[in-house]
């Protein structure tokens, strides 16, 4: 038998096993005979399985020569940019897996890489110490921001009005302006490399991580630092918000992911599972799924509520070094130092 399928079919007997024994729970409560018990675990296990996404590999693209860094999807889904140490920026098609475009124009390794709010545009960040801007359709590079000689552009992203880039690099966070590529405004704080920024969903707020083993959370308009958010025990390499903007889940070298309050800037919660560094985190638009990503060549589905791990998925053959979730919930997408982008649905 086809191990996938043997696999499946094995989980599906332990979701109806499940269920018998939550439901003879209950019936036992309510004094109601089990005569029925056997049909109707099928049918609400068959129900669990509607709300319960079992993630497969659809996917292996080959392309990049070197480690890949970063993947994202676009606003609508249909794509995906990644960005490597082969100094490029590709965009494939989510679905088939289908090679779209690249831009070239970097000089060095690139780390991040993701489509502008509408789709339109992409921005990159490399070890040029430039973060450039590119057209989707023309493929033309619209902008080129630097600051004199700063140091490596390590994580970007676009606020959520596509009107400005917030990006870290050693211990700075910058704000640029979109349409004119000039700096806006300087964040100091982090005593160590920046490893990763967010906008918040409502863009009043960043969401910083560094190898200080620190998260920073910053107010746009002042600049301010508002909380300083410690707990992990090594470099913190991602810090997301949740949908609603209410939580932040980080993850570290210490090989933790950790939930924080963003209103107290309390620690919630503590995920233990990876071996090694947790390279990624993202969460699912219900905002109660969280996905991770690790050198360990593990990416792994948690509970964000409950804290527990839900699925495991592996198939690269080296660290992974990025993670995403599509618009929609339906798809992963991975990345690695094995050179391939893996598409999971």
């Amino acid at each position: 038998m086809d191990t996938g399928k043997e696999k499946e079919i094995i989980r599906q007997q332990l979701i109806e096993k499940k269920a018998k024994v939550i439901i003879e729970h209950w019936l036992r409560i309510l004094d109601i005979k089990l005569g029925w018990i056997n049909d109707f675990n099928k049918i609400v296990a068959k129900y669990v399985m509607c709300f319960i996404k079992y993630f497969r590999l659809l996917k292996v693209i080959r392309s990049h020569n070197e480690t890949i860094n970063s993947v994202r999807f676009s606003p609508d889904g249909d794509k995906i940019v990644s960005s490597s140490n082969d100094e490029t920026v590709r965009v494939w098609n989510s679905s088939s897996g289908e090679y779209v475009q690249h831009f070239n124009g970097h000089h060095g390794w690139t780390y991040a890489a993701e489509f502008s709010p509408d789709g339109y545009a992409v921005i990159s960040s490399s070890y040029d110490k430039t973060i450039r801007l590119w057209d989707v359709r023309s493929r033309v590079q619209l902008k080129k921001m630097s600051q004199g000689n700063s140091n490596w552009m390590w994580a970007i992203n676009f606020s959520p009005d596509g009107k400005t880039i917030v990006s870290g690099s050693m211990e700075n966070i910058r704000l640029w302006n979109v349409l004119s590529g000039e700096l806006i405004q300087t964040l100091s704080g982090h005593s160590h490399t920046v490893t990763s920024v967010q906008y918040s969903p409502d863009g009043q707020t960043i969401v910083s991580a560094a190898c200080d083993k620190t998260i920073g959370l910053w107010d746009v308009k002042s600049g301010e630092r508002i909380k300083t958010m410690k707990g992990h025990f090594d470099a913190v390499f991602c810090a997301t918000f949740s949908p609603d903007g209410q939580f932040i889940a980080s993850g570290s070298d210490d090989a933790t992911i950790r939930i924080w309050d963003v209103k107290t800037g309390n620690q919630l919660k503590v995920m233990e599972g990876h071996l090694v560094r947790v390279k990624g985190v993202r969460y699912f638009p219900d905002g109660h799924i969280i996905v991770s990503c690790s050198s360990d060549k593990t990416i792994r589905i948690w509970d964000a509520r409950s804290g527990n791990e839900i699925q495991r998925l592996e198939g690269h053959s080296g660290s992974i070094t990025g993670i995403d979730v599509s618009p929609d919930g339906s798809k992963i997408v991975s990345c690695s130092s094995d050179k391939t982008i893996q598409i999971w649905g």
